[in-house]
């Protein structure tokens, strides 16, 4: 079982940064993939970023690539999601998410999730 908090949200002016922590309950948060997610109002979930266990290996929507970074802190039980130069299409309640998979993991495959972050950008 694993818990997942979000945090580092907020209201930022476009072209600002914010960077969205998450942390994980639990002794195995090392062997988990992570990923963020986010949703925006009378829209569907939508994938941001993942990382793997070991943060070998990390993947991006195409609308983040060059302005979100995606990063992990396996010593803190810690997921980051640094996001700079944003863009009022951004806003969105921010998700993370963890899967046992050994790979960058499909929306499926995501089993825990937390309770999410608002991001809001302003033009």
């Amino acid at each position: 079982q694993v818990q997942l908090v979000e945090s580092g949200g907020g209201l930022v002016q476009t072209g600002g940064s914010l960077r969205l922590s998450c942390v994980a309950s639990g002794r195995t948060f090392s062997s988990y993939a992570m990923g963020w997610f986010r949703q925006a109002p009378g829209k569907e979930r939508e994938f941001v970023a993942s990382i793997t266990w070991n943060g070998g290996s990390t993947r991006y929507a195409d609308s983040v690539k060059g302005r979100f970074t995606i990063s992990r802190d396996n010593a803190k039980n810690l997921v980051y999601l640094q996001m700079n130069s944003l863009k009022p299409e951004d806003t969105a309640v921010y998700y993370c998410a963890a899967s046992r998979v050994p790979y960058i993991p499909t929306q499926a495959e995501y089993r825990y999730w937390g309770q999410g972050t608002q991001v809001t950008v302003s033009s």
